[in-house]
């Protein structure tokens, strides 16, 4: 349990550090990247990206096999779970899809899905190992998305791009379909977990 523990939290330090850097070291990053190029800066973030996020996945699922349960949320929470990840879903296709007017107006689409994904896990979930995990990945969003607004308001920001018509309904329609994807189908054999049980598959 110690060892998993260790893993995942080492895991989340070096993934949600590393995707801190705008938070933390805004400045330093913008003069690294001057300096030497993006692409620089794209390889070592990469690198230490998937070994964090390798790590995350070994302690998480090492620490699941002998959970420490701290309480057991309400079945009703598990709705409210499958509301906010399917809002999850289309927030964060809506970062991918040019010219939508929901980026437009939430202007951080990504950083607000990974909210409603980790609020969303961690009402319906309530061992050490889910707080830690997505209680860190709120934590990481809600900072994120602070560090974002005050860039938008000293102009250092890009603007978003103009809205086009149709591009809105794309990205709900993209997000419904990936989220139902993930859920029925894909969430059981990859996670471990179904999030409907009695749910058999389309017929």
């Amino acid at each position: 349990m110690i060892a998993a523990m260790t893993l995942l939290i080492l895991g989340l330090i070096l993934f949600l550090g590393v995707h801190s850097a705008r938070i933390t070291a805004d400045g330093l990053r913008s003069r690294f990247i001057a300096q030497r190029g993006l692409k620089t800066w794209k390889g070592p973030y990469s690198l230490v990206s998937i070994a964090g996020f390798v790590l995350i996945c070994i302690g998480f699922g090492q620490a699941r096999q002998q959970p420490l349960v701290l309480w057991s949320p309400p079945h009703w929470t598990h709705h409210v779970a499958a509301l906010l990840t399917l809002l999850a879903f289309i927030l964060i296709t809506a970062a991918y899809v040019p010219g939508n007017g929901i980026k437009a107006r939430v202007k951080d689409p990504m950083i607000l899905g990974v909210k409603c994904w980790a609020l969303g896990h961690l009402l319906a979930n309530g061992t050490l190992a889910d707080v830690i995990l997505f209680g860190s990945f709120l934590a990481w969003a809600v900072l994120d998305f602070r560090a974002a607004r005050q860039r938008r308001r000293a102009g250092t920001e890009p603007p978003v791009g103009a809205v086009r018509r149709g591009r809105s309904a794309i990205a709900v329609v993209v997000g419904v379909l990936a989220w139902m994807l993930f859920a029925l189908h894909l969430h059981q054999p990859l996670i471990g977990v179904a999030p409907f049980p009695g749910f058999h598959g389309f017929h």
